[in-house]
């Protein structure tokens, strides 16, 4: 299988064999390449940077340049297995909107996310009283495409609240596993499986 980011290896080994996927904020297409050619998806892609687009497309895969925010509406009901939102949502101006788009879209949805509760940025906020600058998130304040923090705490009330299943979850620190009962403070990142 093909070398890939923590939380794409999670998706890429719980998307079914031969299913449909869209892969929203796909980037240069490394997740939908090795959907592609280790588990034979039919994989799609949404990418607003042309660079990426290009770079995709290079790979032989079906990327078009859009919009998350505004392009989603023009996809048709249930036209995949499963719509991936990775480390994108918190980027888009209407979380809620997209996440509806995505669970429109798809059977299920991945959603995966750069955990803002983790300990080292409450350390950091707390003993610095700046925003954190970490190896993970790497941008200051005024340069990241970050303009929506969440946590994982704030994602499960989220879903809650709005009747959403969550059929996984997963949670990782250091590009491994860590405890979910201790995930808000303990997990870099947050991968969840959803379905309505």
């Amino acid at each position: 299988m093909t070398a890939l980011r923590p939380d794409l290896a999670i998706i890429a080994a719980n998307v079914a064999t031969g299913a449909r996927a869209l892969d929203i904020g796909c980037g240069d297409g490394q997740l939908m390449a090795a959907l592609r050619d280790d588990c034979g998806v039919d994989a799609r892609g949404l990418e607003i940077d042309a660079e990426n687009v290009a770079a995709a497309v290079a790979r032989g895969l079906s990327v078009v340049q859009g919009d998350a925010d505004t392009d989603l509406a023009g996809y048709p009901d249930k036209s995949f297995d499963y719509a991936i939102l990775s480390q994108t949502l918190q980027t888009t101006r209407r979380p809620d909107l997209v996440l509806d788009h995505l669970l429109r879209i798809g059977e299920r949805a991945f959603v995966s996310f750069p955990n803002f509760a983790h300990w080292r940025n409450r350390v950091s906020l707390l003993t610095g009283g700046r925003m954190p600058v970490t190896r993970l998130l790497p941008m200051r304040w005024y340069d990241t495409p970050n303009i929506h923090h969440l946590t994982i705490e704030d994602f499960h009330a989220f879903v809650r609240a709005r009747g959403i299943r969550v059929e996984g979850r997963w949670f990782l620190a250091n590009g491994g596993a860590t405890r979910s009962s201790w995930a808000n403070v303990l997990a870099e990142h947050a991968v969840f499986l959803l379905r309505r």
